[in-house]
C-alpha cells in the first residue's frame, strides 16, 4: 500500500497574510478615500510651505524699504 502524496504548502509571511486580511476587509471605497485624505495632506503641507516661503519674501522687501 502506498503512502498518500504530502502536500507542501508554504506558510504565508505575517506581512503577505495582514495585506490578505486588509484586502478582505476593506472595499476599494475605503482605499480610494484613504488615497484621496492622503494626497489632501500632501497638498497641505505644500500650501503651508509655500505661505511661509511668501511671507519670508514679503518680510524682506517690507525691512528693505524701511
Amino acid at each position: 500500500m502506498q503512502a498518500a502524496p504530502v502536500r507542501a504548502t508554504a506558510i504565508p509571511s505575517f506581512t503577505t497574510a495582514l495585506r490578505a486580511v486588509e484586502s478582505l476587509l476593506m472595499s476599494s471605497g475605503q482605499r480610494t478615500a484613504r488615497r484621496n485624505a492622503w494626497t489632501s495632506v500632501l497638498e497641505d503641507r505644500r500650501r503651508a510651505k509655500d505661505r511661509i516661503e511668501t511671507e519670508r519674501v514679503l518680510g524682506q522687501t517690507a525691512s528693505g524699504r524701511s
